[in-house]
């Protein structure tokens, strides 16, 4: 695989990237919090913003994991959320969340593949993919399927991880990504799925050639909005 640890594309990908989640599920939420210092939290309220969700709308949560988007977004407006997922394991603790809150009649999950998604044509008013574009086999075969099953001015928000732009930052940002980070997760979970993590971004297409992605496959009115010094990124489109 070349310089690379991992696969970074094709069905492989998939299965590899659903192997390492199923493992890290019991301990993803606890890390999620503590190696983001908690600021994890507050990019997932700024994604639910842009989508400008009102009562009555639908909302597919793909990569769902263990359902923090989807109960960010109930607080916003009296919705239903559908929250879709390839690892069984972090579906489990999703659902065991959802019934704890009181939320089943609400919030409903679903395993499966982002690039074949279960659904028919225009169904949802929202979709949303917290850190999980990086994951997918194929970007523009998932991106193809958002567009499919949004309606007509549904709104498409999706965050994921990005390079900072600034030479000091980024520099930082890149030594805790490649260094730190991979030896705090080992510690509490798994070191290989936290060695994934930046590898996997440095993999990622940079931000004027994503939002180049999102437009060639329909998505009107595509922006960006960089969070925390751009150490994350809200990319945004309209069907």
């Amino acid at each position: 695989m070349s310089d690379s640890e991992f696969l970074h594309s094709g069905d492989e990908k998939k299965t590899q990237v659903q192997s390492m989640f199923d493992g890290i599920a019991s301990r993803y939420d606890f890390l999620n919090h503590f190696l983001s210092l908690g600021i994890d939290l507050y990019w997932r309220k700024q994604s639910v913003k842009a989508l400008e969700l009102k009562d009555g709308h639908i909302l597919l949560d793909v990569a769902t994991g263990t359902g923090d988007q989807g109960f960010e977004a109930l607080k916003v407006a009296n919705i239903e959320v559908v929250g879709l997922d390839f690892s069984f394991n972090m579906l489990k603790l999703a659902k065991r969340k959802i019934d704890k809150r009181g939320l089943s009649q609400k919030f409903e999950v679903v395993q499966g593949d982002a690039e074949h998604l279960p659904f028919q044509d225009n169904v949802f008013d929202a979709l949303s993919i917290s850190y999980g574009i990086r994951n997918v086999g194929t970007i523009s075969a998932a991106l193809n399927e958002f567009y499919r099953v949004l309606k007509p001015g549904g709104r498409l928000s999706i965050l994921e991880f990005s390079e900072p732009q600034g030479w000091f930052f980024g520099r930082l940002y890149r030594f805790y990504f490649d260094h730190i980070l991979p030896k705090l997760a080992g510690m509490m979970s798994s070191k290989s799925a936290y060695t994934y993590l930046p590898e996997s971004v440095r993999h990622f297409p940079d931000r004027t050639d994503f939002k180049d992605l999102l437009s060639s496959e329909g998505f009107q009115y595509v922006n960006h909005r960089d969070l925390t010094f751009g150490m994350t990124a809200i990319y945004r489109g309209v069907k």
